[in-house]
């Protein structure tokens, strides 16, 4: 195949790709394939745009991780998805929120974990505790190597590189006070650790099922406490944050209670009231995409509404 043909099919290849259709019941996705970054490695974007998008109006902007599990469950590895351009489209449809998009930010296979790990509770933990995260996580298959996140390149990724270009190609409020992030397990993690990081940048966030263990075990774990001392020294002001947290009881939701309980207490402590802050119990729910679909309606009110 000579250079210009090849070069004609590869940008063919990437035209494609990006206009790859993802089936929604209300709004349209646009994908923007194999995004670059010069801080992590690239992926796919997966931007959800509510019926009606405008340039001629504003839109407040959700991003949210695990991305290609969002909108459509055939194309899932669990044929499981949250339902966002369902939830999200009726709720705006029925004017229950302020218009918004949703930027789904694919996660990175087998690199997830130290992408969404926050890094510098890890880095605070002495190094024999590091030693038995490490050893947690490689029992439990996460890694085979010494464990180091790098949560903090992706968070940089997302302030950056990503969210100027999001900004720059969508009729975008780009404050803080219009600008949120969530996610559900490990996505939850790394969007309470996003919030405390970038105060200025993110305005509230939704933390599902918030994977606290950051392992797959509490007993012998010192994860758990660094988390929650780490939350006392670096939780945004409660004036200008909103914070969201929830949990069920079966499957690995079933060890995050007294886990999440410590969270609660904290921020109490730090002035966070139910103006601002939610944590809510789900008895009887796993931990599943069709688990947080049923409820992801509660936090994007609370975070949302009108």
């Amino acid at each position: 195949m000579n250079k210009n043909l090849f070069l004609f099919f590869s940008i063919m290849f990437t035209f494609l790709s990006n206009a790859q259709e993802v089936k929604v019941t209300s709004g349209k996705v646009q994908r923007f394939a194999n995004f670059q970054s010069k801080l992590v490695d690239a992926r796919n974007i997966d931007i959800w745009l509510p019926d009606g998008y405008s340039n001629k109006e504003k839109y407040a902007v959700l991003y949210m991780n695990d991305g290609q599990a969002l909108y459509d469950a055939e194309s899932t590895w669990n044929k499981q998805a949250w339902e966002v351009d369902e939830i999200a489209g009726k709720l705006i449809a029925e004017g229950k929120t302020q218009k918004f998009i949703v930027v789904g930010i694919w996660n990175n296979g087998p690199k997830r974990h130290p992408e969404y790990f926050p890094q510098k509770p890890f880095e605070s933990l002495t190094q024999i505790q590091k030693d038995t995260v490490t050893a947690q996580l490689q029992k439990a298959g996460r890694t085979k190597e010494t464990f180091q996140p790098y949560s903090d390149l992706y968070l940089k990724f997302l302030v950056t590189e990503l969210k100027p270009f999001i900004d720059k190609n969508f009729s975008t409020k780009p404050d803080q006070k219009n600008t949120f992030i969530a996610g559900s397990s490990m996505g939850g993690l790394i969007s309470m650790y996003a919030i405390c990081e970038y105060p200025k940048v993110f305005g509230g966030t939704a933390c599902l099922s918030t994977h606290w263990p950051g392992t797959f075990t509490v007993a012998n774990n010192p994860i758990p406490d660094a988390f929650v001392n780490y939350l006392n020294a670096n939780l945004p002001n409660p004036k200008d944050h909103k914070i969201y947290f929830d949990y069920g009881d079966q499957t690995l939701d079933a060890m995050y209670k007294p886990l999440q309980e410590k969270v609660d207490i904290v921020m109490k402590a730090k002035g966070f009231t139910n103006k601002n802050w939610q944590t809510k119990f789900f008895p009887g729910e796993n931990h599943s995409e069709v688990a947080w679909a049923k409820r992801l309606d509660i936090p994007l009110l609370f975070l949302l509404k009108k």
